[in-house]
C-alpha cells in the first residue's frame, strides 16, 4: 500500500540527502542519491552512490544493515532503480532484504525508472512513501535531470558585483570584488558541479586555473572554454585532460588538441550544450565574463544565478550581462525561488530562471502523499 508521511521522515530524508552530497561531481552520468535504513527509530545502515559504475547507495545501505534491515524503513533521495545497468535492480535489493516501508523524495526521470520502482515494490507488498523533501531533492539532482530530460547541462552563473552593479572596473580588473568567505564557497561549488565555464576574453585576460584549490580532498571541474574565435593558446593554464573547447566550425584547433582536450565546434550556444551533454556534462558553473553571459542569457540558456553582492561601490564599470536589455522594467526577467543568505562580508542571492526538470509519471500521482 501507499502511505503517508511519518514524524520523522523528514529528518531521515535530510540525512540521506547530505549523504547523497558526498556524490556531487562525481557520478555522472548518474544521478547523486543517498540512502537511510532505519529500525525502531535508530539508523542501522548508511550509503551514497560514489561514482559511476560502483555500486547504489541502497547496495551500500543494506550491506552495513545486514539482518536487521528486514522490517526497516529505507529512505532513499531518488526512487530505487528497476533496470539492469552496470548494478542489479535496487528496487530487488530493498525486497529481498525484507524492507518494509520505503520513503523516496522523487522519482527517477530515466524512463527505464519513471515509477517503475515503487510500482515493483508496491507489488511486494512494501509500503511506499513518495514526496518527503521533494524540491530539496530536485535541486541536488537538477544536472541529472537536466541531461535525462534535455539532453543539456543545468546552466548556473555564478558572479560577483558591487553594489552598484558592476562586475568590474572600466579597465577590466576585478580582483577581487567578493571576500575570502565567498571565493572559498565558490570553490566547492565547483568541486561539486562536472564543469567550470569561461568565455575567450577571459581565457587571454586572466588565464585561470578554474581549479578547486583550498579545498580538502577536492577534485577539479571540467574547464569548457566558450571561444568561437579560436584564440585560446596552446599553453592556457585550464586545457588539462578533460577541457573542452567550444569553438565555431571551421575554425583550426590543432594547436589544441593535446591528449585529453575535447574540442567541440558549434554553431551556437543551443547546439553547444547539446554538444557538451553528449560529453556526459550534467551541470556547468558560468563564471565569465559578461559577453558570454550575455548571450546564454539573451538565448534563455541560463537555468540558475547565484550572484555576491559586494558593500563596495566603484562607480562606472563593467556589468554582468553585456546583452540587450528591454525599455521597461515590467519587462525584466524576474528570478523565481529567490533566497538571500550572508557569505563573510557579502549578501549571496540565488534564483531560478526555470524549474528543475523533473519527470511526469501516472506513478507520481498514484504515489504521491
Amino acid at each position: 500500500m501507499y502511505t503517508g508521511i511519518h514524524p520523522p521522515d523528514q529528518l531521515f530524508m535530510q540525512e540521506a540527502l547530505t549523504l547523497a552530497a558526498r556524490g556531487l561531481g562525481r557520478t555522472t552520468p548518474n544521478p547523486p542519491v543517498g540512502c537511510v535504513i532505519v529500525r525502531e527509530g535508530k539508523v542501522v545502515g548508511r550509503g551514497f552512490h560514489p561514482r559511476a559504475g560502483e555500486p547504489h547507495a541502497e547496495v551500500f545501505a543494506l550491506r552495513e544493515a545486514g539482518a536487521r534491515a528486514r522490517g526497516a524503513t529505507a529512505y532513499v533521495t531518488l526512487e530505487p532503480c528497476s533496470h539492469f545497468g552496470h548494478t542489479p535492480p535496487c528496487a530487488d535489493a530493498l525486497i529481498a532484504a525484507g524492507v518494509s516501508r520505503v520513503v523516496v523524495a522523487a522519482l527517477d526521470p530515466n524512463p527505464q525508472v519513471g515509477g517503475h520502482g515503487v510500482e515493483r515494490l508496491h507489488a511486494a507488498g512494501i509500503d511506499v512513501t513518495v514526496g518527503v523533501l521533494a524540491p530539496e531533492a530536485l535541486r541536488q539532482q537538477a544536472g541529472f535531470r537536466s541531461l535525462i530530460l534535455r539532453k543539456r547541462p543545468w546552466v548556473i552563473y555564478k558572479y560577483a558585483m558591487t553594489l552598484d552593479g558592476r562586475v568590474a572596473a572600466t579597465s577590466g580588473d576585478s580582483r577581487w570584488i567578493s571576500g575570502e568567505a565567498a571565493r572559498a564557497l565558490v570553490h566547492r561549488w565547483r568541486d561539486e558541479l562536472d564543469a567550470v565555464g569561461v568565455g575567450g576574453g577571459t581565457v587571454l585576460a586572466d588565464d585561470p586555473r578554474l581549479t578547486t584549490r583550498g579545498v580538502p580532498g577536492g577534485r577539479d571541474p571540467r574547464p569548457v572554454l566558450f571561444d568561437r574565435r579560436g584564440r585560446t593558446p596552446g599553453t592556457a593554464r585550464a586545457l588539462r585532460p578533460g577541457a573542452v573547447v567550444v569553438t565555431a566550425p571551421g575554425r583550426d584547433t590543432t594547436h589544441l588538441e593535446a591528449e585529453g582536450v575535447d574540442i567541440v565546434h558549434a554553431d551556437g550556444l543551443s547546439e553547444a550544450l547539446e554538444a557538451l551533454g553528449t560529453l556526459s556534462i550534467s551541470s556547468l558553473l558560468l563564471e565569465g565574463g559578461p559577453i558570454l553571459a550575455g548571450a546564454l542569457f539573451a538565448a534563455d540558456l541560463i537555468d540558475e544565478v547565484r550572484a555576491f553582492v559586494s558593500p563596495k561601490l566603484l562607480g562606472l564599470g563593467l556589468n554582468p550581462l553585456a546583452a540587450p536589455g528591454p525599455l521597461r522594467m515590467s519587462q525584466a526577467r524576474d528570478l523565481q525561488g529567490v533566497t538571500v543568505t550572508p557569505v563573510g562580508p557579502d549578501v549571496l542571492v540565488q534564483g531560478f530562471f526555470h524549474s528543475i526538470p523533473h519527470v511526469t509519471a501516472q506513478a507520481a500521482a498514484t504515489c504521491s502523499t
